[in-house]
C-alpha cells in the first residue's frame, strides 16, 4: 500500500495567498509520509467576479502558483493533483473588443510528478459545467471537449474528473469499467482504480448530495474516490462546503475532513486541513473479483 494526502483550502482572488496555503499542505504530506498529495478545484484561486477571474488567469507555463506548486514537488519529493485555471487561445484574427468577449477559461486538473515535471498526458479540463441559479460557470468557463485516459501513479492507476462531473456517472463507468472497444481507457494501461472529484461544492448542495454521489460513484464503479474539497468563506458572495471525502471501492467512507458553520465559514482547522490515507489496491481487485459486474446495456 502507498500513502496519499488529502489537502482542504480556501481559495481567495490572492494567488500568492492560495500558493502558500498550498505550499504548506505539500510538507504536510511529505513529513506524514504520501506519495500523492489530492488538492481542490481552483486551487490558484476563486475570483468574485466573471471578469475577475479572467483577469488573474495566466497561462500554464507562467502561472507563478503552477510554478511554485513545481518547485515545492520538486523539494519534497511529492506529486500534487492539482485543479487550476488556464485561458484559452483566441483565434489570432480576433482582436480587441471582440477578443475579449470571446475570452474564456479552462477549469482544468493538473498532475505534476514528484520531481517537479508536468504530466501532460494526464491534464483533463472539465466537461460538465455548473450553471444554477446566479451561478454560471459557463460565463467564463469552456467545457472540455473529452476524458483523459487513467494513468499510473504511485498510488495507482488515476482517472481525473471535477465536481459538477460528479452529477454524471457515465465518465467514471468509462474510465473504470471500459468496454472492449473504449477510446478512453489506453489497454496497456488499465481502468482507473482511483477517481478523482476535486471540488468547490455550494453548501446546499453539499449538504443535500455531496457524499451520497461520492459514495455512489465508488460503489458502482468499484473504485476508490479521492474528493478534495474547498472550504469555507473566498469573498462575501460565496462559500464551498468542504467535508472533502476519501471513500472505498466498498463505498466506505476512510476519511473526512471539517466543513463549515452556520455562516458558512471554515469550522476551526477545516482551513488547511490535511488527512492520510493508504490505498489498498488488493481491496480493489477484491471487491471487483467477489462481485464482477458484467455490463449487458
Amino acid at each position: 500500500m502507498a500513502i496519499a494526502a488529502v489537502g482542504q483550502i480556501t481559495s481567495t482572488a490572492s494567488l500568492s495567498h492560495n500558493l502558500e496555503q498550498c505550499v504548506r499542505l505539500i510538507a504536510k504530506a511529505a513529513a506524514g509520509g504520501a506519495k500523492v498529495l489530492f488538492l481542490p478545484e481552483a486551487s490558484d484561486y476563486i475570483a468574485s467576479s466573471p471578469q475577475e477571474s479572467l483577469s488573474l488567469a495566466q497561462p500554464q507555463s507562467k502561472s507563478p502558483f503552477v510554478l511554485g506548486l513545481q518547485e515545492a514537488a520538486k523539494a519534497h519529493s511529492v506529486a500534487i493533483s492539482v485543479g487550476i485555471h488556464v485561458p484559452t487561445d483566441v483565434p489570432a484574427e480576433i482582436a480587441g473588443a471582440a477578443a475579449a468577449k470571446d475570452a474564456k477559461l479552462l477549469n482544468r486538473l493538473l498532475w505534476i510528478n514528484a520531481d517537479g515535471t508536468i504530466n501532460h498526458a494526464a491534464t483533463y479540463d472539465k466537461l460538465h459545467l455548473f450553471n444554477l441559479g446566479a451561478a454560471r460557470e459557463s460565463a467564463t468557463i469552456q467545457a472540455g471537449t473529452s476524458l483523459t485516459a487513467p494513468f499510473h501513479t504511485p498510488v495507482g492507476r488515476v482517472g481525473g474528473l471535477i465536481c459538477f462531473d460528479l452529477r454524471f456517472p457515465e465518465p467514471a463507468l468509462a474510465l473504470t469499467h471500459p468496454g472492449p472497444n473504449s477510446p478512453f481507457v489506453d489497454p496497456a494501461v488499465g481502468p482507473a482504480q482511483i477517481l478523482l472529484y476535486p471540488s468547490a461544492f455550494t453548501i446546499p448542495t453539499g449538504q443535500a448530495h455531496w457524499e451520497t454521489l461520492l459514495q455512489a460513484r465508488a460503489i458502482e464503479t468499484q473504485s476508490w474516490v479521492f474528493a478534495a474539497a474547498q472550504v469555507g468563506a473566498h469573498h462575501p458572495k460565496r462559500s464551498s462546503y468542504g467535508h472533502s471525502l476519501v471513500i472505498d471501492p466498498w463505498g466506505q467512507v476512510r476519511l473526512e475532513l471539517g466543513g463549515v458553520d452556520a455562516d458558512g465559514r471554515a469550522e476551526e482547522g477545516a482551513e488547511g486541513a490535511i488527512g492520510f490515507v493508504d490505498v489498498d489496491l488488493e481491496q480493489w481487485a477484491t471487491v471487483r473479483e467477489r462481485m464482477p459486474l458484467t455490463r449487458r446495456t
